[in-house]
Parts: structure tokens; C-alpha cells; sequence
């Protein structure tokens, strides 16, 4: 085997009204990780495209072990020893784990499927990467942390020379993470070449050989990772020093009540039981906890998609009734949810489209839509959040993570709501749209609008929120203003009714 498993050289991507990639390069060596990292829209998620058969670059070539190739389909990629793990889960999720795993390879028996042969086959897969998941469990029925770690086992099914991992631990817990790492050592030592793309920078530098760095479609480098630091790497992804994560803070939450829920009771027992909690006008309220401490199912009742057994949810002094999505827009409650891909997209229809979809009404007469109107108001919500798009017509699956996260705020504000839940806003977005989502909700708090933002993410729970309000295991564990935040204390209160 040569010095290196692959080597992508002078890579362009053209996409209608954008050049997705301009001539980038790299080359990764086997039994290494390879960090790929840039801001949202870089072109990290196109040429990792590229490589695995899902777009056909447009200018460049691609050798794996020293001999050029030409591929054309996903199949081709895996033939050739490439397997990915996409950002973005797809499951099947009315099937068995162990069916998404070997779809398309299944073992057989004469003309049957053989599903004794592919039960053992999972659970030796399983055994082999110390996983503990039924193979005959419905995908549909698991946490997303534990789709993401079958995702990861049906790559190394695969044996591949190259795996290419895209954002793997944007779902999972610290532990998960932890154990995935130990899967990366396992395969290093087997050859495997691993590509990984994470904007979780202490991930990068704890287990990276070798960053290479993208900006605007371009590469801007690679170097080893020994010689990188957090704000080294900030500064060339960005272009520019980011000393301060976070936009300064000048505005003083009000001290009137927007929102109080009351005793609130999930009607599942092992769900949000005895919720109390107030919303100040013009505040942002943190809501921390670890995975499985109920914080989206609470928001996701407040907003009428769950079903609420008892207590009281009351907005501006006066008790209200919400059972559906329809009854939250009504009192002026809007959700950005925690998967924007899963339940917040339409990547097929346009930008425009995703924009004004909560809003139709409004633009609408007599069943008959007004296109004028409705282009007026996407066009002027996206400016106001300067969303980058080629156009109101361009597909929202073309855009980056970052842009589309600010297309959903946009279609959110045009319901006018006073109370903005925010789940996760940031996740799987680079530093700089970060900031630009962190300037937004800034503006919106100063214009008289309160937030409520679910983050996993500590140092932006402490950074942005006026007061952190912690749950673990469905119950409120403590209330923290400003000067009491500290990593520490909200991770005690995180696990204080652990079992």
C-alpha cells in the first residue's frame, strides 16, 4: 500500500448559481483520522459526496491506493472499499435493525432470506464493536443516539478501507462518544482510514491525525493535528479571529411573567412529571440536562405535539387550553425542533416554500394563494437573517445546515410569535453561523420576545441564557440565575435524580 489509501486532487462542483468546490485537494493516509473541517456551506459534505458516488464531480480525479477511478453510484464506492456515515439519519424505521444493517446484502437460502444467519451476523457485528442493541428491535422504536451507533456498525459491516464519518456524534452521549472513539482505534489498528467531520473542536484535536481545512468551497489546508489549537482552527475556517463565541449581551430581561407552566404531567409515567417553571418577558431560558431527561418532550407538550395528563400552562396572566400545533400559533408559541431534517425541512421544495409554510394563511384569499405577497415576505424575513441562497426558488436541500436552520427561524417569526422554543438551534452548524443564530436571538429578546433554548452544548447554555433551568429524569432539578452558573453545578444537576 502506498503512502496514501486515497487522494482526491483539484475536486470542482458546480451547482445552479453556486461552485460548490474549486479545485480541492486531499489525501489521507491508512490507519489515520482525518479531520475535514469548515463552516457550514465550505464544501466538506459535497466532496465527501463526491467520493462516495452520491454526486459526480465536475472537474478532478480520485485515486484509492494509487489507482484512478471514476465513481458513479454509492454501490461503486463500497465496492471499492469507501463506506460513509451520513449526517443525516434515514432509517427504514418500520423494519428491524438488523435489516437496515444488511439491506441489500441480505444472507439467503436458496430463494428465502435467511434470518437466522442474519440475526447471528448482527449480534457477532455487535459483539465485535461492544454494542448491546437487539438486532430484531424496529429502528423506528430507538433513540437517535442509538440509530446513529447502528449507522456506525453497518459502516464497519462493510470492512472498508475508508470510512467516512460525517458529524457521528452530534446524537450521542459523552459515553457514546466515548465508546465510538474506541470503535476509531479498533479500526485504525486494522488500516482503516477514517474521514472525520465534526464541529466539535475538542473531538477533532483529541482524536485527529491530520486537519485538513475548507472555507468557501476551497481547501485552505492540512496539518497535523498536534500543531492546531481551538482558536488556530477557528481562525482559518472563518477567515478572521473569533476570540468571543458569544455577542455581547446589553439587553436586561423584564421582570413580567410571558409564560408559567404549573405542575405539568406527561400522561407517560417515565416521560415530564411535576414541571413548574416561569418565562420573563424579553429572556432567554436555558433548559440543560442529559439525554433522556425529557427536555424535548416538555417543550414539544407546550407546544401542543404531545398529549399533557394535568397541570396548567398560562401566557400573560391567563390560563390557556393547547392541544394541537394550531392552538400554540394561536397564543403566539412557535417551535424550532430538535431534528430540522426529520420534522422541520421540506428539502424538495424551495426556499420560498420552507419560508412561508406556517404562514399561508396570511397570504392567501379565498383559498387562492397571493405569490406576490408570499415572495415579499420571504424575501424580506431571509434578508433580515441574511440567509445565503442563490435564490427563493433554489431547493432547500442545497443549502447549507446553517442557512436552513435560519430559513425555519425565519418561517417561525412570520407567525409573529411572543414566545420562540428553540431545540438545539445550533446543532451540527459551524462557528460562524453559530454566532449569526446567537446575534438573532439577541435581536429578538431586545425587540421584546422570550425564548426558551434546549442546548446539550454547556458552553452555549451559559453563554446565551439570562437563567438555566435543569431536568433530569423528567423533573425539574434546580433553577440557576447568571451568577450561579457553573459547569459543575449544572451537571450536579443533571444527574441528581439519576437512577
Amino acid at each position: 500500500m502506498g503512502e496514501y489509501v486515497l487522494e482526491m486532487r483539484e475536486i470542482t462542483k458546480v451547482f445552479p448559481g453556486v461552485k460548490a468546490l474549486d479545485k480541492v485537494s486531499l489525501k489521507v493516509r491508512p490507519g489515520s483520522v482525518h479531520a475535514l473541517m469548515g463552516e457550514n456551506g465550505a464544501g466538506k459534505s459535497t466532496l465527501m459526496k463526491c467520493l462516495f458516488g452520491i454526486y459526480m464531480e465536475d472537474g478532478g480525479e480520485i485515486y484509492i491506493d494509487g489507482k484512478k477511478e471514476n465513481i458513479t453510484t454509492s454501490k461503486q464506492a463500497l465496492d471499492l472499499g469507501v463506506s460513509m456515515i451520513h449526517q443525516e439519519l434515514h432509517p427504514i424505521r418500520f423494519r428491524p435493525v438488523m435489516e437496515n444493517i444488511w439491506l441489500g446484502r441480505f444472507p439467503m437460502r436458496g430463494i428465502a432470506v435467511d434470518k437466522r444467519k442474519m440475526i447471528k451476523d448482527t449480534r457477532d457485528l455487535f459483539k465485535e464493536i461492544e454494542l448491546d442493541i437487539n438486532p430484531e428491535a424496529i429502528a423506528g422504536t430507538l433513540s437517535a443516539s442509538t440509530l446513529q451507533l447502528v449507522e456506525i456498525a453497518k459502516a464497519v459491516s462493510y470492512k472498508s478501507k475508508i470510512i467516512i464519518m460525517d458529524e457521528p456524534t452530534s446524537s450521542l452521549t459523552d459515553v457514546e462518544t466515548e465508546h465510538l472513539f474506541k470503535i476509531i482505534d479498533k479500526l485504525k489498528s486494522r488500516g482503516c482510514a477514517i474521514i472525520y467531520i465534526s464541529h466539535k473542536m475538542e473531538e477533532i484535536l483529541k482524536i485527529s491525525d491530520e486537519v485538513t481545512i475548507m472555507r468557501d468551497g476551497q481547501g485552505v489546508g492540512t496539518w497535523p493535528a498536534s500543531e492546531l489549537t481551538t482558536d488556530l482552527i477557528i481562525n482559518r475556517m472563518v477567515g478572521r479571529d473569533l476570540t468571543n463565541r458569544f455577542p455581547p449581551k446589553t439587553h436586561t430581561p423584564g421582570s413580567g411573567i410571558v409564560l408559567k407552566v404549573t405542575d405539568l404531567c406527561s400522561p407517560i409515567e417515565k416521560s415530564f412529571q411535576h414541571v413548574d417553571f416561569e418565562l420573563h418577558k424579553g429572556e432567554i431560558l436555558g433548559i440543560g440536562g442529559l439525554v433522556g431527561a425529557q427536555r424535548t418532550e416538555l417543550v414539544e407538550a407546550i407546544f401542543g405535539l404531545r398529549g399533557i395528563a394535568s397541570g396548567k400552562v398560562e401566557k400573560d396572566g391567563k390560563e390557556i387550553n393547547i392541544k394541537s400545533v394550531r392552538d400554540a400559533k394561536s397564543n403566539g408559541i412557535a417551535l424550532l425542533t430538535e431534528e430540522r431534517r426529520a420534522t422541520g425541512v421540506f428539502p424538495i421544495l424551495s426556499v420560498l416554500d420552507n419560508t412561508v409554510i406556517a404562514s399561508q394563511r396570511k397570504y392567501s384569499k379565498a383559498g387562492v394563494l397571493n405569490g406576490g405577497k408570499r415572495i415579499v415576505a420571504a424575501k424580506k424575513s431571509n434578508e433580515q437573517l441574511n440567509v445565503k441562497t442563490p435564490s427563493l426558488e433554489t431547493l432547500m436541500q442545497n443549502l447549507s445546515g446553517g442557512n436552513q436552520q435560519k430559513v425555519l427561524i425565519a418561517r417561525w417569526l412570520l407567525t409573529n410569535p411572543d414566545i420562540l422554543i428553540l431545540d438545539e438551534p445550533t446543532r451540527g452548524i459551524d462557528v460562524g453561523a453559530k454566532y449569526e443564530i446567537y446575534t438573532i436571538m439577541l435581536d429578538l429578546i431586545a425587540k421584546g420576545k422570550s425564548i426558551i433554548m434546549i442546548s446539550s452544548e454547556m458552553p452555549e447554555l451559559l453563554g446565551m441564557a439570562d437563567r438555566v433551568m435543569v431536568m433530569s429524569e423528567g423533573r425539574v432539578s434546580g433553577v440557576l440565575n447568571r451568577d450561579e452558573f457553573s459547569q459543575v453545578e449544572v451537571m450536579r444537576l443533571a444527574t441528581r435524580f439519576a437512577k
